[in-house]
């Protein structure tokens, strides 16, 4: 099969948290993992959630009625320094679980304050 389009990569993924909650999201995603806000459009505002900068895509937290936490669908973050990372998650009192069974990558798992899990990687210095 031949086609004429072209796949880029992704614009954004979203995450579903609960109404209400935009000031934790920002707290989380923007003061704690220093990720920019990005302003929605004015006709997506009264939806609700918030939107933030990670790198060359985005993360929209998007408001879920009847929320349910996403335990294993998740997104997987590239980051440069990662121990850095973790220490100052630790410090800020957020655990995290590490993950070898990846043997070029350095991994882990935590959680948004939603629930939703989430992971953060980056590849062994060889």
């Amino acid at each position: 099969m031949t086609t004429k389009h072209e796949w880029i990569g992704l614009d954004h993924v979203q995450l579903a948290a609960p109404a209400g909650t935009e000031d934790v999201a920002r707290k989380f995603f923007g003061e704690l993992l220093g990720m920019p806000e990005v302003p929605k459009p004015a006709k997506l505002l009264v939806r609700g959630g918030v939107w933030f900068q990670c790198g060359a895509q985005m993360i929209h937290i998007g408001v879920e009625e009847g929320f349910i936490p996403a335990k294993k669908a998740h997104p997987a973050f590239l980051v440069q320094n990662i121990g850095s990372l973790m220490e100052h998650l630790q410090a800020n009192g957020i655990s995290f679980r590490i993950d070898e069974e990846i043997p070029h990558l350095i991994r882990f798992f935590t959680e948004d304050p939603f629930g939703n899990r989430l992971e953060f990687m980056e590849a062994k210095q060889e």
